[in-house]
């Protein structure tokens, strides 16, 4: 037995796939036990575990800070909302989601080629301008992307094979928030699964050896534009597809969903959960989830009228990140790494 898990952990594929295969078994078990509304609020979860994985990916191993991935979703969600509401055209869901990425990676392209070429702050201030002026096209356009109201994605359709198989499997009928959590879920997996072979690749120890020090990576042969654009690209590419789960779950892609105020989540999701690691981009983007209606209920529980109760949250979260910030600096991924690692240290030099 031991051999047989030895052999099936001895590379980085092998784990990340063995992982991958763990976590699909986990969601099924999490969904098909769990009421709609919960399943809508594991839905959130996963499309922004989905963006912050790639911002944590673009930030942590490429040493570049961006403040617009909204605006990278809003272009995921209005693609997906374009293609879903044109239902006679026969598009599936797959091809949905893998237009909004492609697109959203198209215009990762084009941002990532000026963001090569800004460092620091004014990289940071040119993503702000990004997640300002996208949501801005939706009112520009407005014959074609809705204007300020938006466009009504409607609920993609659960393929009849696809219903037959998991009724066998489950004896459960898949509905359509159902149905939207798998593949939220599902999609999440198959990202994670990516992102992390290819932070453990080549390309990853290239983003790394940028980030830590340009010269000496330049000297090595680096090229540093095509690596931080390539980062931008994966990333932007990874917020798309978030997007695109988002317009099918909210049923809705207007410019209200994709302000400053997404962009911002995104980065505290990683701030929280610990820069450069995946599994802080889920636990982020899950604390990030379940905080404000656990603190409105509490506040309601407490007298607070539904106003204060709504003011209340974002107040907590915020007072949390900063916390965080001043006591876990690395994150509480990154934060539990390295106690444990001090924890082991000190073990063997007791011995």
């Amino acid at each position: 037995m031991n051999a047989v898990l030895t052999r099936m952990t001895s590379t980085p594929v092998r784990r990340h796939f063995l992982c991958a295969v763990l976590g699909v078994v986990v969601v099924v078990l999490a969904l098909e036990s769990l009421s709609t509304f919960r399943q809508s609020q594991l839905t959130s979860v996963a499309y922004l575990a989905i963006a912050a994985g790639g911002l944590t990916v673009l930030t942590g191993l490429s040493g570049q800070l961006s403040l617009g991935h909204g605006a990278f979703m809003a272009v995921g969600a209005y693609t997906a909302a374009l293609m879903l509401r044109a239902q006679d055209s026969g598009w599936s869901v797959p091809l949905v989601l893998l237009a909004a990425t492609v697109v959203t990676g198209i215009v990762g392209v084009v941002v990532g080629v000026a963001a090569a070429r800004l460092h620091g702050p004014y990289l940071a201030g040119a993503t702000l301008a990004l997640a300002v002026a996208v949501p801005g096209l939706a009112l520009y356009f407005k014959d074609y992307l809705g204007g300020e109201q938006g466009l009504v994605v409607p609920a993609p359709k659960v393929p009849g094979p696809i219903d037959d198989v998991m009724y066998f499997i489950t004896g459960n009928e898949l509905g359509g928030t159902k149905f939207v959590a798998y593949v939220s879920w599902i999609l999440l997996v198959v990202v994670f699964f990516l992102l992390a072979n290819v932070s453990a690749s080549r390309i990853g120890r290239r983003w790394r050896a940028v980030r830590d020090d340009e010269v000496a990576a330049e000297l090595a042969g680096i090229n540093l534009g095509r690596a931080r654009i390539l980062a931008f690209v994966v990333s932007s590419a990874c917020a798309g597809a978030a997007g695109a789960v988002l317009a099918m779950s909210a049923r809705i892609a207007a410019p209200s969903g994709f302000t400053l105020t997404l962009s911002l989540t995104l980065l505290s999701a990683v701030v929280i959960g610990g820069l450069g690691t995946l599994s802080g981009a889920l636990i982020g983007a899950a604390l990030l989830t379940y905080i404000p209606p656990v603190v409105t209920n509490l506040g309601l529980d407490a007298g607070l009228s539904s106003l204060q109760s709504a003011e209340l949250a974002p107040l907590v979260t915020g007072i949390f990140t900063v916390l965080v910030i001043l006591f876990a600096p690395l994150g509480l991924t990154g934060t539990y790494r390295k106690w444990r690692l001090t924890r082991n240290i000190t073990r063997k030099g007791e011995r």
